[in-house]
């Protein structure tokens, strides 16, 4: 039997996540990361994360990842065209399979995600 999972606003942006190391791949700063899965049963990989600040390079993304910035800030930028985009709170990212390019978070980001 299917469950629907809700989680409150207030939760989703201040509420607990579990802590889960330094950011692989990261070469700058000290990107510790935290996260709460909200669907663990889905065809995907739902939830809410959180990373301090630091950087990581992504090459080859296999996978799309849809993603809708909830507080902090950072830059992403696109390998292939060397644009660096400024993220915030309220932006909604996507990431496609195949993307080449850059995270540098400078205030903890903490986001709302959908990886299929």
């Amino acid at each position: 039997m299917a469950t629907m999972t809700i989680v409150k606003s207030i939760d989703a942006k201040s509420g607990h996540l579990s802590p889960a190391g330094q950011r692989a791949g990261a070469d700058s700063g000290d990107p510790q990361i935290s996260i709460l899965k909200v669907a663990p049963n889905a065809k995907g990989n739902i939830g809410i994360w959180e990373c301090q600040p630091g950087g990581w390079p992504v090459n080859n993304r296999p996978d799309t990842e849809v993603a809708f910035i909830l507080t902090g800030a950072g830059t992403i930028t696109d390998a292939s065209t060397g644009i660096a985009t400024a993220i915030a709170a309220g932006d909604l990212v996507v990431l496609p399979p195949g993307w080449t390019g850059r995270w540098d978070v400078t205030e903890t980001v903490r986001k709302i995600y959908a990886i299929y």
